[in-house]
């Protein structure tokens, strides 16, 4: 078992936050990602969609989406419980790791993918929906400032995926510029706090 790896992305990160919440330790191969090397064939073979992370099991599986590969070790794993402990707190981890991928994760990478240099040539980009995408950006962390105000995390008051969704999301932002405002107490008291973890350095 291994996992292709890029240090350089956002979603592999989740899946290392993931694993270090769990204990887990697991070989990583690192893909240059800066030389396009997982849009060449030999990964391409393992993921057609040329996305990273992606988990190689013993019998040659290959499991891309990091939502996924977090399930699956969930599933090996269960404690301590990232995706919720039972029906109703499962569907509510859900909701909020669902709302922290389209309303942060994704209108951060929209506006990096849209703005930055990186994606010249690589794909086409569309400047002014990366300006949409950042100012959206910017809405939603101010309406995230304002739901955490009655909780601790995310999701409630457990640590859960939907916590590192949100993490690596507004982590990745800083390379836009789209950063946390100062009059946003508390997102910056969450920040701070998921920032502590020792899983947020994985």
């Amino acid at each position: 078992m291994k996992i292709y790896d890029s240090s350089m992305a956002p979603n592999p990160r989740r899946v290392r936050m993931f694993l270090a919440e769990k204990g887990i330790e697991v070989p990583y191969e690192p893909v240059d990602i800066g030389k396009a090397d997982n849009r060449k064939p030999p990964f391409l073979a393992k993921n057609p969609l040329g996305g990273l992370p992606v988990l190689e099991l013993d019998d040659g599986t290959c499991i891309a989406e990091s939502v996924a590969i977090c399930r699956y070790f969930e599933e090996l794993q269960p404690e301590p419980p990232l995706f919720g402990t039972d029906a109703q707190d499962r569907a509510r981890v859900e909701m909020w790791n669902r709302r922290m991928e389209f309303e942060i994760f994704q209108t951060i990478a929209q506006t990096f993918r849209m703005t930055h240099d990186f994606f010249k040539g690589r794909i086409p980009q569309v400047p002014e929906f990366g300006a949409v995408c950042r100012e959206t950006a910017k809405k939603r962390l101010a309406w995230l400032d304002e739901e955490l105000a009655g909780r601790a995390f995310i999701a409630g008051d457990r640590y859960s995926i939907a916590d590192i969704t949100a993490l690596t999301g507004i982590d990745f932002g800083r390379i836009t510029d789209i950063r946390i405002a100062p009059d946003q107490k508390n997102l910056t008291r969450w920040h701070e706090a998921v920032s502590a973890r020792p899983s947020a350095k994985a």
